[in-house]
């Protein structure tokens, strides 16, 4: 796996490590655990004088997926409006600093470019993978089946740049477009036949310990199959702002010490009360599933219960 980058630190941040029976975890894309603030690392503060929080808090990273520019990097859509229930033929580029489409990507676990889809009420979630068309340009096919505002994040290392960048940028899909509430903090969830548990909870401020453990008709599932070069992977969201952050296990399938389920556990310390949408990804009989839990760090605002239907048909797709 690539060399772990910073998830900000913009009042949130989730630093996460896969750790169990699954190992230990990195996080992917540029919204992170810790603030860089450029001070040196001997837990001593610099030139005679402490920052403010509110110094602090303005020169802390902005979060990822929350720039659709970053470090001279321009994620630049050339559709910014879909038409609900059709597919479209989604093309984008990533411009340098030198204005030009970039042409040569790092690759992050199997793929280029992870892309990321989800309506602004944090339904509809999509983890595609992108194909290149040819001149910097890259093609995805994307049908969304609800009107609304979304948000779409590119997770992507450019070849010389040092860590990677999670750019973001607004999609629209046209028509009528009902919000719907943040669903309610569960335990279990069902996906396609299967049971995924969550224990734990997140503290903010502190190191909290989040295990989940996948099961089909009662029994544990210990042969998740590898997906992305990975036995899961987690996307998480923060509820308001969509502020992004994506995991991945340091432990790769095959190098004798990861075990292929059923439990993925995850080290989590979030600096900040708030509430947040979890995607895991897994693979188990030749199909991905997306399993989605509603976290909830400290005390967030209350949030009122989905209306029926709201939450179906939200597509979950992959590529």
């Amino acid at each position: 796996m690539n060399t772990a980058t910073k998830l900000g630190a913009f009042a949130l941040g989730l630093a996460a490590v896969f750790g169990g029976a699954v190992g230990a975890g990195n996080i992917v894309g540029p919204v992170g655990a810790t603030a860089e603030t450029g001070e040196q690392g001997d837990g001593h503060a610099h030139g005679g004088t402490e920052k403010s929080p509110a110094t602090e808090a303005a020169s802390a990273p902005i979060p990822g997926g929350l720039q659709i520019s970053q470090d001279g990097y321009t994620l630049v859509p050339q559709t910014t409006t879909v038409t609900p229930g059709e597919q479209t033929d989604f093309r984008f580029t990533v411009n340098g600093p030198d204005g030009k489409p970039v042409s040569r990507y790092e690759t992050i676990h199997g793929k280029k470019i992870h892309f990321i889809l989800a309506r602004r009420d944090l339904s509809g979630f999509q983890h595609l993978h992108p194909t290149e068309a040819g001149g910097g340009v890259w093609s995805v096919p994307v049908r969304i089946p609800k009107a609304g505002a979304y948000r779409f994040f590119t997770d992507i290392q450019p070849t010389g740049v040092k860590e990677q960048l999670t750019l973001g940028a607004d999609l629209t899909a046209a028509g009528d477009y009902k919000p719907a509430a943040l669903p309610k903090t569960e335990r279990t969830v069902k996906v396609d036949g299967y049971e995924v548990k969550l224990d734990g909870a997140l503290v903010p401020g502190k190191t909290s310990k989040l295990t989940l453990s996948v099961s089909k008709a009662g029994r544990p599932v210990t042969d998740l199959q590898p997906y992305l070069e990975a036995y899961g992977h987690l996307v998480a969201l923060r509820a308001g702002d969509l502020a992004y952050l994506h995991v991945h296990p340091d432990g790769e399938p095959g190098d004798g010490k990861t075990k292929p389920g059923p439990e993925i556990t995850f080290y989590a310390e979030v600096p900040s009360s708030g509430a947040y949408r979890l995607y895991l990804d897994f693979q188990h009989a030749g199909k991905v599933r997306t399993a989605e839990f509603t976290a909830v760090a400290g005390t967030a605002p209350a949030q009122p219960a989905p209306a029926k239907g709201d939450h179906d048909d939200d597509g979950h797709t992959h590529g």
